[in-house]
């Protein structure tokens, strides 16, 4: 299990520096500037985990790789992904989405919390990073904005998801893609239709 949570891991930090380097561009930002927000973006959900749940050493700190990998990604994210649409830039931060919030949901079962607190727990890892790419690029957090698309939801009910079937003892790895896809389809078809919650 802690080779699958090793893969899982370096696919959402690789997705979520390329989220963070391709907004960054968008804002107009330098190669420094992309580097941080890439950094932010793919450590801050689960650097926040880490501390909610007391996992000290943080999980970055621990894997020098995974820095050198956010780090390439952001590179060639920012001087060769100049071309990409911008229906195409959601794509990385849902892959992102989805595997931070199964990672984090994990981790909290393997900690023994109830099943609310992991799927709370798998929710601030999925959003955290996009929360801190928003704030450093200076505006609102998507997530917490009227009228956006489905991010935090999606997040929510994929979470659900995957804990329900761990609780029926369905294999881990089975439970974690089907967990996975779920948020990423939900948060696909959520921008493709313009899906939002209910406003006052």
């Amino acid at each position: 299990m802690e080779n699958i949570l090793l893969i899982l891991t370096y696919i959402a930090v690789t997705a979520s520096a390329i989220s963070g380097a391709l907004e960054a561009r968008k804002h107009e930002m330098d190669i420094v500037g992309a580097t941080t927000i890439a950094f932010a973006t793919a450590f801050g959900g689960g650097t926040m985990r880490d501390l909610l749940l007391g996992r000290t050493p943080i999980f970055w700190i621990m894997d020098p790789w995974l820095s050198i990998i956010t780090f390439a990604a952001a590179s060639l994210s920012f001087y060769r992904l100049d071309r990409i649409s911008n229906k195409l830039l959601n794509v990385p931060d849902a892959v992102g989405l989805g595997l931070f919030s199964i990672l984090g949901a994990t981790y909290a079962l393997q900690l023994n919390t109830s099943a609310i607190v992991a799927v709370l727990m798998g929710v601030v890892t999925g959003i955290f990073g996009g929360v801190l790419r928003d704030l450093l690029c200076n505006r609102i957090p998507n997530v917490f904005r009227r009228n956006t698309e489905l991010y935090a939801t999606c997040s929510f009910i994929g979470t659900w998801v995957f804990v329900i079937l761990i609780k029926l003892d369905i294999n881990s790895l089975i439970a974690s893609i089907i967990g996975a896809l779920a948020i990423f389809t939900l948060r696909i078809l959520a921008m493709q239709f313009k899906v939002t919650l209910p406003g006052p």
